[in-house]
């Protein structure tokens, strides 16, 4: 039993395919892609991910995101240009990492701010020039941090 308008559907197809207007459609005449594989309930999304080039890295959660980037901290910071470059980048990581301590969503992962000193000490291990080439010569001496002082420090302990 077909219904009215299957048939005028039908009917409009047939035309277009008389005027030729599904010739030369891109894919025409190649397989469907996945039609023999199984099913896969994330297929759009991953074809999605895929075309627009997003890193899988967006579909983790707030945590695993930040496990990761800490342990690609090394190689993020080895391009930066200078010490003040690498603090602050360590410390916009480690302000990530203390506002999702305060509150936790996603997957219970242990994650902790990073080292600045440790990491800043790593940058240098990593710029340190190989042997036998000379340094390069400063133009100017590093600038001196102030010392810390009791007063500044005293309402923590309160």
């Amino acid at each position: 039993m077909t219904y009215g308008w299957e048939a005028a559907v039908e009917a409009q197809i047939r035309s277009a395919q008389e005027r030729g207007e599904f010739d030369n459609l891109p894919g025409a005449g190649r397989p469907i892609p996945g039609r023999n594989e199984p099913y896969d309930e994330g297929w759009w999304i991953r074809s999605f991910m895929e075309r627009e080039q997003i890193p899988s890295d967006l579909m983790l959660p707030t945590p695993l995101q930040l496990r990761r980037r800490i342990e690609q901290l090394p190689a993020d910071l080895r391009d930066l240009p200078t010490e003040a470059a690498v603090r602050s980048y360590v410390a916009v990581l480690n302000a990530e990492v203390v506002a999702w301590l305060r509150a936790p969503t996603g997957p219970r992962v242990v994650v902790r701010p990073v080292n600045v000193e440790e990491a800043v000490l790593r940058w240098r291990a990593d710029r340190r020039p190989a042997a036998g080439a000379t340094p390069p010569e400063r133009s100017q001496p590093p600038a001196e941090r102030p010392a810390r002082t009791r007063r500044r420090w005293r309402w923590w302990r309160r």
